[in-house]
């Protein structure tokens, strides 16, 4: 049950040794947790930091990992924790359904988007996960089980949805789906050529239940903010081209890339990520184009490449994700970029998203209106002077850094979760908060 290892996120920063607990049986995880002085509950690994990071004990839930109903009248999926997002998909997409909310990729766990609160493309619209979810069992310091729901242990369930695990295991959990007609996406993608432009039009295609743009965020002068944005809606049935007609809800599945070692350091510098910027603004000639695409493509163009972390390099990266209020969007965006320029440090992965306010009483999940940029930077030397310059600015536009990508920034821009202390869940990630000076 205890192997001890070195253990690290999608980010490969920081790497740690630590107990590593594997188990789905009840008793022993009641017995893990009253032997650990700290223990914290990961699921598959792909938050980007040290939030689901233990020197002492990490619980894998990766063995919790059985369905447990799915109600297809209703639309009501529950299963175990570790059930991965991807597995799920498989199986309700030729439903006729899909996730309320998804990030990113679809390779985290059920416990992982309950814990981070996740988000997608459609925060701006249909809110985040824990919106979705009716219930969930999870077990406390105490070893006791408890249900927890919005009228059931409600102070807990709250506590728990983006509490990033410091509340207890999450053992199991039902939450609702999506019903659609097709495994399709009904795409609008549009090229602007500055920040000025990708705001507006924004604005314009904000009715849109999924929107998202990548941004070149080393262009400077009038092209600072050069951007892609994509928008789109599930498509229907009468949507679809004749040859995807027959099958509208089982897309054929695509060869997957991978990346089999770790790229040399010098390999991504201001001069690569320069020529791939370039190279992908401009693989779209046409300044809109509406198309139709399968679900992984609009959703999870990374997961189609295994192993893509590795990039980056062995030291790993971070991924730097803030939200500032939308009211200061621009202008706020305006001054990110044009430091980030200036340090020549730039991501080939910047993906910028407009956000809404979440309810009062999932106190602890990261959005607020505004926008969210995203920025994925290899580790070196002057990143960390980077981080806190970025920091700096964030602040000053009342903004927030969301925890399941941090690994470096300061505590005023993270201490929006608030949890009770149970003396046992921990992590490196709140322990570094903590201290932090």
């Amino acid at each position: 049950m205890f192997n001890k290892q070195k253990v690290t996120n999608w980010g490969k920063y920081p790497v740690i040794e630590t107990n590593l607990i594997e188990t789905s049986n009840i008793s022993k995880i009641r017995k893990s947790i009253k032997e650990s002085s700290t223990i914290i509950a990961r699921g598959n690994g792909r938050s980007y930091g040290d939030n689901s990071l233990n020197k002492d004990n990490i619980f894998s839930t990766l063995r919790l990992n059985k369905f447990l109903s799915f109600d297809r009248e209703k639309g009501i999926f529950e299963c175990e924790s570790g059930v991965i997002l991807s597995d799920i998909l498989d199986v309700i997409v030729p439903e006729g359904y899909f996730l309320p909310v998804t990030p990113g990729t679809k390779l985290i766990t059920v416990g992982g988007a309950i814990g981070a609160d996740v988000h997608g493309k459609n925060n701006h619209s249909e809110g985040c996960f824990g919106d979705y979810v009716l219930d969930f069992n999870i077990i406390t310091e105490n070893g006791e089980i408890k249900k927890c729901s919005k009228t059931e242990n409600s102070e807990l369930f709250w506590n728990t949805i983006g509490g990033m695990g410091l509340t207890g295991i999450i053992l199991s959990a039902r939450f609702t789906l999506k019903k659609v007609q097709t495994a399709y996406i009904k795409q609008k993608v549009l090229k602007a050529d500055n920040l000025e432009e990708i705001f507006d039009y924004f604005n314009q295609f904000k009715n849109y239940t999924y929107s998202v743009a990548w941004i070149d965020c080393l262009q400077k002068g009038n092209k600072l903010g050069r951007s892609i944005l994509m928008v789109g809606e599930h498509a229907r049935l009468t949507d679809l081209p004749t040859k995807w007609k027959g099958v509208p809800l089982k897309p054929k599945k695509k060869l997957k890339l991978n990346v089999p070692f770790d790229f040399p350091s010098f390999v991504l510098n201001t001069f690569t990520v320069k020529a791939f910027n370039f190279l992908y603004y401009f693989k779209q000639r046409k300044k809109i184009i509406d198309n139709v695409v399968d679900y992984d493509t609009f959703f999870y163009p990374l997961d189609a490449i295994n192993n893509w972390n590795r990039i980056y390099g062995k030291k790993g990266f971070i991924q730097y994700q803030f939200i500032i209020p939308e009211d200061v969007g621009k202008e706020g965006m305006t001054e990110i970029l044009k430091t980030i320029a200036k340090s020549g440090q730039g991501s080939f992965l910047a993906v910028l998203k407009l956000y809404k306010q979440s309810s009062l009483e999932a106190h602890n999940s990261f959005p607020i209106d505004g926008y969210s940029l995203a920025l994925d930077f290899k580790i070196n030397n002057k990143l960390p002077a980077l981080v806190k310059e970025l920091d700096e600015i964030v602040e000053n536009y009342k903004g927030r850094i969301y925890l399941a990508k941090d690994s470096m920034s300061k505590k005023s821009l993270l201490d929006y979760v608030k949890v009770p202390e149970t003396g046992v869940f921990n992590s490196v990630q709140h322990e570094r908060i903590e201290n932090y000076i």
